[in-house]
Formats: C-alpha cells, sequence, structure tokens
C-alpha cells in the first residue's frame, strides 16, 4: 500500500474528511513518526506493532565484486514488530 492509496481509503471509508484533509493528516502522522524514530525514541501503536531502532557499529566490509576491504560506517535502521492482533489476523488470513 502505498501513502496514496492510505489518502484514497481514508477518504472513502469516511464520508466527512475530504482528500485534502486525509492527505495532511497522513503526511503529519507520517512526519511525526519519522522525527519521534530519528530522535532516538520507540513507537508502539496497540495491536499493530511497534517501530524502533537498530543501531550498527562501524566495522571493516568487503566489496563483493573487487574483493577490496571497504570501512562501513555506523549506522541505524528502522525495526518493526507486529502486535499479537496483527500476527493473528495475518495468520489467519494465510490459512
Amino acid at each position: 500500500m502505498t501513502r496514496s492509496e492510505l489518502i484514497d481509503i481514508l477518504v472513502t471509508k469516511s464520508n466527512d474528511l475530504s482528500y485534502t484533509d486525509a492527505r495532511l493528516a497522513v503526511n503529519i502522522i507520517v512526519d511525526y513518526m519519522s522525527t519521534t524514530l530519528a530522535s532516538g525514541e520507540r513507537i508502539e501503536i496497540r495491536g499493530f506493532g511497534s517501530f524502533s531502532l537498530r543501531h550498527f557499529s562501524a566495522r571493516q566490509g568487503r566489496n563483493p565484486k573487487t574483493g577490496e576491504m571497504v570501512q562501513l560506517v555506523r549506522r541505524s535502521m528502522v525495526h518493526f514488530k507486529p502486535g499479537l492482533e496483527m500476527r493473528e489476523r495475518v495468520n489467519n488470513i494465510n490459512k
């Protein structure tokens, strides 16, 4: 699902919500989530899941094409852990 598809779904499910308002709401939520994660905080949405950061320290790596050793910088990656309700819902669909 893309951001625009999510906005379209919000507009069709709500009679009182205009496309502009739905787009603004989605953009505010996504921007706030990004800012929260960038500041190092964790996000938890009950029944859906939680977002947190995984930190990877700097290390030596190898270029697979040339075999040359390269220095990889410290980095962080967003990690999503689905909630129990989400896992159950997904598992019941796939049965």
